[in-house]
């Protein structure tokens, strides 16, 4: 197992010690004989971790006191539903800026529930995709909110900048960049992430929330994707995905002892810079994002001579690099290097890229 490196883009791969914690406990947690899925998510032991693991998410991202920490069901997409649902009422309008895939998916989905304009979109020049910066000047101040998403996992695709909302509350989709690296929670009225790239296993998602921002929503809000309830329950209004959790907060106390968010961040610098000079070193790679918007997180390239994509990927697979497949929609290839994800894989990775381009070219 330790010569396969998994690039999937979501579900990622885990930290190889969360995993193997994991497996170790798998039956017999906190000697009670039985696995941490099998426990009321109402016991004492399950309220402690779960108290433990907002405390150490609260730490890695220096969140205000001012702000609800939330673990919900449904994912990114969930949140695509309940972000419109909390935050506005069917009479007022929101805003979102469009840079791939993602956004553009909550944006379709925001559009249910209210007024859902689009301001700002990425755009090619040169032949490279880029976004625009967005000033308050531009956003009508009566917005319910302005929606982004920093990292575009299908395209590539990442926002460096944080978009100038004036007054009106900032809402960020950080489903494939949250804890890669610092940010300022105080600037975003929401933030909310899917769990399946750098925080745990699918089906959780984490949602940050300004106090103020609580209890806005309208009264046809599900209970269990209200805000303020989840809020007063301690995200425990229903049955919680207990498993998914506690893999979570594995993968905090992980990110901790490796030094927090910091010096991960060091890291994936160090994991993007030397995969992107490898693609940018060789006329048989070709990637299509300016460089000022190239995603750490999700790297996408092409070959020069897309006949060769399929004899790539089995050569790839065969040497232990595993789901380099590009998204259906931009086709290509696609290197997701997550927080889990050590320098090692991207050196092997970018070697087997060398290595088929002088087989190949």
């Amino acid at each position: 197992m330790s010569d396969i490196f998994n690039f999937c883009a979501g579900p990622a791969m885990l930290p190889t010690e969360v995993m193997q914690q994991a497996q170790a406990e798998f039956i017999n947690w906190q000697g009670l004989g039985c696995s941490v899925m099998e426990i009321s998510h109402r016991s004492k032991e399950f309220i402690a971790l779960a108290e433990q693991s907002e405390q150490d998410l609260r730490d890695l991202l220096n969140v205000p006191k001012d702000y609800a920490v939330l673990f919900a069901h449904g994912g990114g997409r969930g949140q695509f539903s309940a972000v419109p649902q909390n935050l506005a009422h069917a009479d007022q309008s929101a805003a979102y800026l469009i840079n791939g895939s993602w956004s553009e998916g909550a944006h379709k989905e925001g559009s249910k529930y209210l007024n859902a304009q689009v301001i700002g979109r990425s755009v090619i020049e040169q032949g490279l995709a880029l976004v625009p910066e967005i000033n308050a000047a531009e956003i009508d101040q009566s917005l319910a909110y302005y929606h982004y998403c920093p990292n575009e996992t299908v395209e590539g695709m990442e926002i460096n900048w944080l978009p100038d909302s004036g007054n009106v509350p900032l809402v960020a989709d950080m489903s494939s960049c949250i804890l890669s690296k610092e940010i300022d929670v105080s600037k975003f009225g929401v933030i909310y992430a899917g769990a399946q790239k750098n925080i745990g296993p699918s089906g959780l998602s984490v949602v940050l929330v300004r106090n103020e921002l609580l209890d806005q929503a309208r009264n046809t809000t599900p209970s269990f994707m209200h805000y303020k309830t989840m809020a007063n329950f301690q995200s425990m209004y229903n049955t919680p995905p207990t498993y998914a959790w506690y893999l979570a907060g594995l993968v905090f106390k992980w990110l901790k002892a490796k030094g927090g968010v910091a010096a991960i961040e060091k890291i994936n610098n160090q994991k993007a810079a030397h995969l992107y000079d490898c693609i940018d070193g060789s006329d048989f790679f070709l990637n299509h994002v300016h460089a000022d918007y190239r995603s750490r997180m999700n790297v996408v390239f092409h070959l020069a001579d897309p006949t060769l994509d399929a004899l790539f990927l089995s050569e790839a697979e065969k040497a232990g690099l595993r789901a380099l497949k590009g998204h259906r929609i931009v086709g290509g290839m696609r290197a997701s290097i997550y927080n889990a994800m050590p320098l090692e894989g991207v050196k092997v990775l970018t070697e087997f890229m060398r290595e088929f381009a002088r087989s190949h070219g």
